[in-house]
C-alpha cells in the first residue's frame, strides 16, 4: 500500500466513512471528527507512518488537505 493510500485508509479507519467522501472532509464537519475522534485520527497516522507529530501539526490539522501538507513535512511522500 503506498502512502496516499495509507493516509487515506487512516481517515475510513478512524471515522468509519467511505473512502470516497473523506477528501471533502474537515474537522467537526462530521459528528466522528470532534476532538476525541481528532486524536485518534493522529494516533492512527502516526503509527501507520512512524512519526511523531508536533502540538502545532496536531491543532492545525483541520482538513484531509491541511493534513497532506502537514504529514508531507515530516518526510513522508504522499
Amino acid at each position: 500500500m503506498d502512502n496516499h493510500s495509507k493516509y487515506t485508509q487512516a481517515f475510513v479507519k478512524v471515522f468509519s466513512v467511505q473512502k470516497d467522501v473523506v477528501e471533502d472532509l474537515e474537522y467537526n464537519a462530521i459528528s466522528a471528527w470532534d476532538s476525541l475522534g481528532h486524536m485518534g485520527l493522529i494516533a492512527e497516522l502516526e503509527e501507520a507512518f512512524n512519526i511523531q507529530l508536533e502540538m502545532d501539526d496536531i491543532i492545525d490539522f483541520s482538513s484531509y488537505k491541511k493534513g497532506l501538507e502537514i504529514i508531507s513535512k515530516y518526510g513522508v511522500e504522499l
